[in-house]
């Protein structure tokens, strides 16, 4: 049985080692985007608290972003932080996922937030090989093949689990470790067959859990798996690698053009008094046009949100639907891109998926060095 999982594993490792170390070692450089971005522009994310001051009211801030943005530009979600020390961001209507970052002790603008062109470049060669979509949703050739390569990826990494297994405990301990004193050979072979070890769950996980970006069909199977049905699955999905900037707009109460274009900001005044009465203790407020989503616990990276309804005119807090009681087709999509991205954890668990990324994009490198050292010894004999 060993023996025919050694073949799978060797053939099909062979042609797609390469691919193997691109996505794993892009995936890698992409895990600590979002606090790389932030301290490479730490103007547009974090901000001093002005001693005896207290942040502006969203109209207040509503008006002051207005007069410093073209008039093109409609406000139409604004984000406050519960940490006094952030930056509150601002989106607009047409703008896509950009945001703006604004004092919220003067209004003044700071800039957009933005992706840097490293981080850009890496994203598309992970997701789609330098090959992207013409549209969301739609196929590419470089999507296809990278979502063919993660398939098999599975399958190598569950082959080189069963070729792992050890027949004594002398074997494990050995299978354990890596020998830095016994050559270079030794070296490379402990390398891949210990830290493979150490990683592939890792990896699994990463590799399980990108495939529903990759497959319509695996996206509606792994939903309806864990209880979140097939509906709007595909649609909802969103990039496994967005932004750094959070994107404010709201996912839950927004109505696109039907709503009511809303001039009075006054009114989320209202709202903030009222939500903040029920919610002492935030991570973030984001104020849309008829709703407002609320990021309870401040120490968690997950991304779970109450949404709350609330009357455009008064700013009378409506019904609020809790997190906990938000359908399992929606929930499930943040729960997907926490576990692909090792933000589930915080940054200990970015720390095990940075590592484990590194090694598998190593993988491919040392089995190849393995391959060619047994095919030139075999030529010998």
């Amino acid at each position: 049985m060993k023996r025919f999982f050694a073949k799978v594993h060797l053939w099909l490792s062979i042609p797609l080692g390469i691919l193997v170390s691109v996505i794993c070692l892009s995936g890698a450089a992409l895990v600590f985007e979002q606090e790389i971005t932030r301290a490479l522009d730490p103007q547009l994310y974090r901000v001093t608290p002005p001693a005896g001051i207290r942040p502006l009211p969203p109209s207040q801030l509503a008006a002051r972003i207005r007069e410093q943005v073209p008039d093109s530009l409609k406000l139409s979600a604004l984000q406050l932080s519960g940490d006094p020390r952030k930056t509150c961001m601002a989106s607009f209507k047409g703008a896509g996922r950009r945001t703006l970052s604004v004092d919220p002790y003067t209004g003044e603008v700071n800039g957009w937030t933005k992706s840097h062109a490293f981080f850009q470049t890496t994203r598309e060669l992970h997701r789609w090989l330098m090959d992207a979509p013409a549209a969301k949703g739609q196929k590419s050739v470089g999507k296809a093949v990278v979502g063919v390569t993660t398939l098999l990826l599975v399958v190598i990494l569950v082959s080189g689990l069963v070729i792992w297994i050890p027949r004594t405990r002398k074997a494990l301990k050995h299978r354990l470790k890596v020998s830095c004193n016994k050559g270079w050979r030794r070296f490379w072979y402990d390398s891949h067959v210990a830290l493979g070890f150490y990683a592939a769950l890792f990896l699994l996980v990463m590799a399980l859990t990108g495939l529903t970006w990759s497959f319509g069909w695996y996206r509606k199977a792994a939903y309806s798996l864990f209880g979140g049905g097939t509906q709007q699955t595909a649609a909802a999905h969103a990039p496994a690698k967005g932004d750094p900037g959070q994107d404010v707009r709201g996912g839950h109460g927004g109505r696109g053009a039907e709503t009511e274009r809303q001039s009075d900001y006054a009114v989320w005044d209202n709202v903030l008094d009222g939500l903040k009465a029920q919610y002492p203790v935030y991570k973030t407020i984001t104020l849309n046009e008829r709703s407002a989503q609320i990021a309870p616990d401040p120490h968690t990276s997950m991304r779970r949100t109450d949404t709350a309804q609330f009357d455009p005119r008064d700013g009378r807090i409506g019904e609020i639907v809790r997190y906990r009681d938000t359908p399992r087709s929606q929930t499930l999509r943040g729960w997907f891109y926490a576990f692909h991205t090792g933000s589930w954890g915080g940054t200990v668990t970015k720390i095990i998926y940075f590592l484990s990324a590194l090694i598998g994009g190593t993988l491919p490198l040392t089995g190849y060095y393995l391959w060619l050292k047994k095919k030139r010894r075999t030529a010998k004999e």
